[in-house]
């Protein structure tokens, strides 16, 4: 994204670079950056808010997702849903704060640090930081000096950031970047269900309908077998590399 591009809240910050913020219920905004948004959902968020939740995925999605996909977009999205409060608050969220906090979407960890990550056809990996100040935010009025490097790390975020980065090569794909390959409605229920219905996944695998022309290596295998839904969500990265770009 071009500096002109970013809005006028959204400031570019280094790795290194310190910025003082802080939030806790203390804070009189407390809870307010749990109201009033479109909660975009990533694979890894969905994997561990069903697990924490103790839900099979294909329930997760029909109770706590929302998928929309616009025609000029090239794959869907899964939104969190939210509470018909007139504040369209998180579904999750509680005057005590949030109810899933040991396993809150990356987004919510990194807030109010923004990332980004890109793969270009080099297969160099660039990363980007924002430091994101909203007029309802009082969190930067408090004490706590600390880099965004440190902030991200403090939150959990490494994980997070693992997991999504590892769909780099298929969503920012050279023959995606070069126009030259347009996902089919097939493909993208392949996609969700890939990625963000592991259960379902998981099912069409061990039962044959889904098929790897690579041979599993003993990791992937157990992932598939044994209930690793991290390993697994890695597999179907794999597989969707090969039903869109043969590879």
């Amino acid at each position: 994204m071009k500096p002109e591009q970013l809005p006028e809240n959204f400031q570019r910050i280094a790795t290194d670079q310190p910025f003082v913020f802080c939030c806790h219920p203390g804070v009189p905004c407390f809870t307010e950056c749990c109201r009033e948004l479109d909660l975009a959902l990533t694979p890894y968020d969905v994997l561990r808010l069903k697990r924490y939740l103790q839900l099979s995925s294909d329930k997760f999605l029909e109770e706590y997702v929302i998928i929309e996909w616009e025609e000029q977009e090239l794959f869907p999205t899964c939104y969190l849903t939210m509470i018909d409060d007139g504040r369209a608050s998180c579904v999750f969220v509680r005057e005590t704060g949030c109810s899933v906090y040991d396993d809150r979407p990356g987004s919510c960890r990194a807030y109010p640090v923004g990332r980004g990550a890109s793969r270009n056809a080099e297969m160099t990996f660039a990363e980007s930081l924002v430091l994101i100040r909203e007029a309802h935010c009082r969190g930067f009025a408090e004490t706590g000096n600390q880099t965004a490097g440190k902030y991200l790390l403090d939150q959990g975020l490494a994980e997070y950031n693992r997991f999504n980065d590892a769909l780099l090569p298929l969503l920012q794909h050279p023959r995606l970047q070069a126009q030259t390959f347009r996902p089919s409605r097939q493909q993208l229920g392949q996609y969700i269900l890939a990625l963000y219905n592991l259960d379902q996944f998981r099912r069409e695998m061990t039962d044959g309908r889904i098929t790897l022309q690579s041979t599993l290596t003993p990791q992937l295998l157990k992932g598939l077998l044994t209930g690793n839904d991290e390993e697994l969500l890695l597999l179907g990265i794999r597989w969707l590399m090969q039903e869109f770009f043969d590879e």
